[in-house]
Formats: structure tokens, sequence, C-alpha cells
């Protein structure tokens, strides 16, 4: 084991300063993901179906004993305009939030961003008054 892995091995916060290369396979869909096309050094969930893993208490320190899958719910958009996917894991019910990656499936990001404007708990009309207030 080279120096380098050994410190990946050991330090809790590796993963805050370094970027992960790794590629892996999702959980979900099975789809190979690879960092390249991220467009960040933090690949963190599937391009594809926009699933994360649980692996970290805090960001970057890879200490959860969890590992469940991380369901996308939703997405915000922080005060520099980039948009986030927040994401509950399906097993103990942590909520957190990932930036999107460049590669991102651009379909399902306007779905999970549309999803409440297709529920029930908010009307046609209750939409209609917001846009028309949106536009003055």
């Amino acid at each position: 084991m080279n120096r380098e892995n050994k410190k990946r091995k050991y330090d809790k916060k590796y993963f805050r300063t370094h970027p992960c290369m790794d590629p892996f396979t999702c959980k979900v869909c099975g789809w190979p993901v690879v960092p390249a096309g991220a467009g960040s050094s933090h690949r963190n969930h599937c391009p594809n179906c926009l699933y994360s893993l649980h692996l970290d208490r805090e960001p970057g320190d890879r200490a959860s004993d969890c590992h469940g899958r991380m369901e996308p719910i939703g997405v915000w958009v922080r005060k520099n305009g980039e948009w986030a996917i927040i994401h509950r894991c399906l097993r103990c019910g942590k909520i957190g939030s990932n930036r999107i990656a460049a590669d991102d499936n651009p379909m399902k990001l306007m779905a999970l961003a549309m999803r409440p404007f297709g529920s029930s708990a908010v009307s046609r009309e209750e939409i209609r008054d917001m846009t028309v207030s949106m536009e003055s």
C-alpha cells in the first residue's frame, strides 16, 4: 500500500481536501459513474438517477455506519444561484444536500424541481396566483 492510499484509509477528513477520483457503479440503477464528467472533483451521486449513498456524518469524513441509499427528494437554489439536490436516507432518515454536477440528467433535475407542483397539496389556482405575482 503506497503512502497516499494509507493516508486515505486512515485520515477521516481526507476527502474534504482531496478529490475523490474513484469510479463506482450506482447501487440503485447500475449506472457506471466516473468523476470525469462531473465538473467538480467531488462526485457524490449518480448522474442518471440522482441517488447517493449515506457515507458521511460530516462532509468528507466517510464516517457513517449507515450506508443507506439517499433518495433525491427535492432541489434548492443556493445564494450564489447554484442548484443543490436534497437527499433523504431511506434507512435512517438523515437529510442532506449535494451540489448538482455538470453531467446530471437534466430531465430528472427538472422533474424533481417540479414535483411540488404535481402534488395535490398545491392547487392549480394557487400555482396560477404565484406565477402571476412573480411577473409583476
